[in-house]
């Protein structure tokens, strides 16, 4: 990476951002110093607050950063440890939301969910879809990624996700997608394909709570807009 300084102070900077980090804990460091302590534990002796700059400032933001493909970091010059560095810290992040989630009623978490949903898709650079399960007391049961599209499409296929909910015995499911371009208003085709699955499941006594759209402008629920 060319951005490196060698002749930077680089164990008096890190060993700072340590003491910042150990004593404030994340809130204490900017999204550039998290960004180059990442990258630092993957390239040492070098300064690497340019590049934690010029990455952000190249992906517009640390969520799209950490949400980037690995083919997209590579293609913007990150290494193959540097970016398995950057994965990890999305991963774990994902995780901790995640488990704000299990083992209690969906419902009756819905920020937490909320939160969730907005870490893993809000800044995807492609649309795609996934579908929780819920057990009968609405506890999720199963996150599941059941498309990736192109820029702009995903396509959830209804007979699939009946199928699944059959399989896994859910009592209840929620749709998720986002839309890349950030902007969460449903489409018609959002909208009509949410009415097909809820028709098709309403028979088989699965209850389709909601389906959410996340951007990274916010998130909509169709059920909130009266749209199923």
């Amino acid at each position: 990476m060319k951005d490196a300084d060698p002749g930077h102070d680089t164990r008096g900077h890190r060993a700072r951002l340590r003491r910042r980090l150990a004593e404030g804990g994340g809130e204490a460091l900017l999204d550039h110093e998290l960004v180059e302590y990442l990258l630092a534990l993957t390239i040492p002796r070098i300064d690497t607050k340019p590049i934690a700059r010029r990455l952000l400032d190249e992906f517009g933001g640390i969520g799209p950063l950490l949400s980037a493909a690995p083919e997209t970091l590579a293609n913007a010059g990150v290494s193959e440890a540097a970016a398995a560095a950057l994965q990890i810290a999305q991963a774990a992040a994902l995780r901790l939301l995640k488990s704000a989630v299990a083992e209690r009623p969906v419902l009756g978490s819905w920020q937490a969910l909320s939160d969730y949903l907005h870490a893993a898709m809000a800044h995807r650079a492609t649309e795609s879809a996934r579908v929780l399960h819920l057990n009968v007391r609405n506890v999720l049961i199963r996150d599941e990624l059941v498309s990736e599209g192109s820029v702009d499409q995903a396509a959830i296929h209804v007979r699939e996700v009946v199928r699944r909910a059959l399989e896994l015995h859910s009592s209840a499911i929620i749709l998720v997608h986002n839309h890349p371009s950030g902007d969460p208003a449903p489409s018609k085709q959002d909208i009509a394909i949410t009415r097909e699955i809820v028709a098709a499941c309403r028979p088989l006594g699965i209850v389709v709570h909601d389906h959410v759209i996340v951007g990274s402008k916010g998130q909509a629920s169709l059920r909130s807009l009266g749209l199923m």
